[in-house]
């Protein structure tokens, strides 16, 4: 009973989701409102989600009770294409042989049939008639196990009628017929190997066009029809002999680079029959290829004017002996090594031995060094060549940055070496240089920032600088010997290098907003490792000053600002009293402070107990203009010679224009006595001092700074007057 109104419920419920007006906002206040508590809301709540379960599996259940119908649909429908296509096959057949028969063959073959027929009366037999010509037809494809050469009519009728046999017995093929003038060649029965441990894969038929080689799979349960598996043009396709290892034999490998597959023939007659042959396509591929490059290239130039020898009216007395042709001299090619010298590279490229590689081709180039060239040692040079163009792409892609940039520029060495032997330095300076910058670029990228930006800075210069360190050594010992372009290209990187570390240090430096002697150090920490390039003599000191002088001109202007409105703002509040520092300690520390900034006579200054005969804002303007100072002139190089001077007077001009505005102003002569001394100090003190100290740091005097002590030196005046001049 319970069972039946669970069931009557979930059905209504059912009805209630699935109606045309259903919304849920409404049916869930509805809910709410007749529910007696939080358990009749979680019991509502399972059954919702029971019914969603259910609905999600019916949904499941219809899905893949159609997909099999789709499935089955499909396969009638292949059965039904494939029938049509044998059927079309069995009327082109039926056609080509009917229109093969000459029409004037047919009287004649009219009266055989009638003596036959009337011997055939006279001996009271009737027996049968002669052969049907169309019987002895045979199929274009071989029975399963064989191989065969391309039987069809002469001309492009056979060829195309082949083409399309092909298309009616390889599934998913139709693309091939897209080439013009494409045409089989060879194809047989093949069985696929695994190349790691030998272990049969599967039964395969191989389709040799004159362009490509097709491989298709058997279909088991259609019996002489396959489907495709794969295309591979003649172009980027190699073909090595494997040798026979019992029990393992009659195999060859076809190498299409990255990859390669092991095929087994039946016997070693067929075995040797796929190696010719497709080598004859390759080459005769390649000399097509080369002809039409060559028409291309050929210029049209006017008709040729008739030789002698096609002269009918050149007496043939006049016409000089014909001089015998010089036999070139042969070049002995029947050495093993040079036999197998194409499958010897094509082993070499796909192991990975590279050096084995160019190796065998430097032994080819100095055998043939002073031999002349007939028509087989130019064939042997073309395969060479193919060989050498896989290689170098082979080789190239080691250098790709794609590739993984652990190991240093040591892991490098052995691709760029090899590129290097083959005659292609400047390919391999390039590669190089670009597969550095990549891992460069890598390695400043996973850096975190965290910590203080000094900590930041030290990582990156040790990471950047060790990185062009250990590519400069290793670009030495790569190209040592080579053309100086190389060195030249370098340098380009290195300085493209730069400015990457450059962007990466003003990001964080700079366009932070840091203190001014924070950006000192920073700078410095640069400056040092920068100069340890010199010990491989690669001085790249003049490219971080120029690519860090805009931002270090900008932190300049901005500090200078700074200083400037920070001198202001005192002057504004200023009362001309001496400075009590009310502890020894305090006045100790001052002491220590104005010592560090070069003043050693402020002793003079200071009064009884912790008393400075100074004003508090000409204490905290020497320290903060001669802390100014020590900083820029830690960033200092020629290029910021001026702003760094302008600065500096600029700074001091508001400490001089504010002392003269008070003397003028000030009527108390105890305070005006007081601004004197204060005055004398700035004067006779601090701006000697700033003089000496940046000629120390820039190594040459400073002659605005002597003409701003020159010009605001104090004129003495009777003290009890109340008027000065500066």
């Amino acid at each position: 009973m319970v069972m039946a109104m669970s069931d009557s419920g979930a059905s209504r419920l059912r009805r209630q989701l699935e109606s045309g007006g259903f919304e849920a906002r409404l049916y869930v206040k509805q809910l709410s409102q007749q529910s007696d508590g939080d358990r009749d809301l979680q019991e509502h709540r399972q059954r919702i989600q029971a019914l969603a379960e259910e609905t999600a599996q019916n949904l499941k259940r219809n899905v893949y009770q159609n997909y099999r119908q789709f499935i089955e649909t499909a396969r009638e429908i292949s059965y039904l294409e494939s029938e049509m296509y044998q059927l079309s096959h069995l009327l082109t057949e039926q056609k080509s042989s009917l229109e093969s028969i000459p029409l004037t063959l047919l009287p004649a073959a009219a009266a055989a049939a009638g003596a036959a027929a009337a011997s055939g009366g006279e001996e009271g037999g009737g027996g049968a008639g002669g052969r049907d010509p169309l019987r002895g037809q045979t199929g274009f494809f071989p029975t399963p196990g064989g191989a065969s050469r391309d039987s069809s009519g002469p001309g492009e009728e056979g060829k195309q009628r082949t083409l399309t046999t092909l298309l009616e017995k390889v599934e998913g093929c139709r693309h091939l017929l897209e080439t013009p003038g494409q045409y089989l060649v060879y194809n047989g029965d093949l069985v696929e190997y695994e190349a790691d441990h030998m272990a049969q894969l599967q039964r395969v038929h191989g389709f040799l066009m004159n362009d490509c080689l097709l491989v298709a799979t058997w279909l088991p349960q259609r019996r002489g029809m396959y489907r495709y598996n794969a295309l591979y043009p003649l172009d980027g396709l190699a073909v090595v002999n494997v040798k026979d290892n019992p029990p393992m034999k009659d195999m060859f490998k076809l190498l299409m680079f990255p990859e390669s597959r092991i095929f087994q023939a039946e016997n070693a007659k067929i075995k040797r029959e796929w190696l010719e042959v497709l080598e004859e396509t390759k080459r005769a591929l390649s000399e097509k290829r080369r002809r039409e490059q060559e028409e291309a290239a050929a210029p049209r130039g006017p008709p040729q004017v008739a030789s002698k020898a096609s002269n009918p009216f050149e007496d043939e007395e006049e016409e000089e002996p014909a001089v015998p042709e010089v036999e070139e001299e042969r070049v002995d090619l029947s050495m093993e090594w040079i036999q197998e010298l194409p499958e010897d590279l094509d082993v070499c490229i796909a192991q990975r031995d590279f050096e084995g590689a160019v190796d065998l081709l430097d032994k080819l180039n100095h055998y043939l060094e002073d031999k002349p060239s007939p028509p087989p040692v130019k064939e042997l040079r073309a395969k060479v060549d193919e060989r050498v163009r896989q290689l170098t792409e082979v080789l190239v892609f080691e250098l790709s940055p794609d590739r993984s940039l652990r190991g240093g520029p040591k892991a490098t060495r052995r691709a760029v070496s090899q590129l290097i032997r083959l005659g292609q330095c400047t390919k391999a300076c390039e590669l190089f240089l670009r597969n550095r910058a990549a891992a460069v670029h890598t390695a400043i990228r996973q850096l975190r920032i965290e910590g203080a930006t000094l900590l930041y800075i030290h990582k990156l210069c040790h990471v950047f600088f060790t990185s062009l360190l250990e590519t400069a050594r290793e670009f030495e010992i790569d190209f040592a010997g080579t053309d100086s372009g190389c060195y030249s290209a370098f340098v380009v990187w290195a300085r493209s290098a730069m400015g990457m570390f450059v962007d990466a240090f003003s990001k964080q430096v700079f366009d932070s907003k840091e203190s001014l002697s924070t950006a000192a150090e920073c700078v410095k920490v640069a400056k040092e490792h920068c100069q340890q390039l010199g010990d491989i003599g690669l001085d790249l000191t003049f490219i971080i000053h120029a690519l860090l002088v805009k931002d270090i001109q900008g932190a300049l202007h901005s500090y200078k600002e700074i200083i400037i409105e920070a001198t202001k703002h005192r002057n504004s509040e200023e009362m001309w009293r001496r400075m009590n520092l009310m502890t020894p300690e305090a006045l100790g520390k001052l002491k220590e402070e104005m010592k560090s900034c070069g003043v050693s006579n402020f002793e003079q200054y200071t009064g009884d107990d912790c008393w400075v005969n100074l004003s508090y804002t000409v204490v905290a303007f020497t320290k903060q203009t001669m802390g100014f100072l020590e900083e820029a002139l830690k960033l200092y190089f020629p290029e910021l010679h001026m702003v760094l001077l302008e600065s500096l007077v600029e700074i001091i001009l508001v400490a001089v224009q504010h002392v003269d505005y008070s003397l003028r102003c000030e009527q108390d002569p105890e305070k005006k006595a007081f601004i004197r001394q204060n005055a004398s100090f700035l004067y006779e003190t601090v701006l000697p001092v700033v003089e000496k100290r940046f000629e120390e740091g820039v190594g040459k005097p400073a002659k605005q700074l002597q003409d701003l002590r020159n010009a605001s030196r104090l004129i003495r005046v009777n003290p009890e007057s109340t008027t000065s001049v500066v």
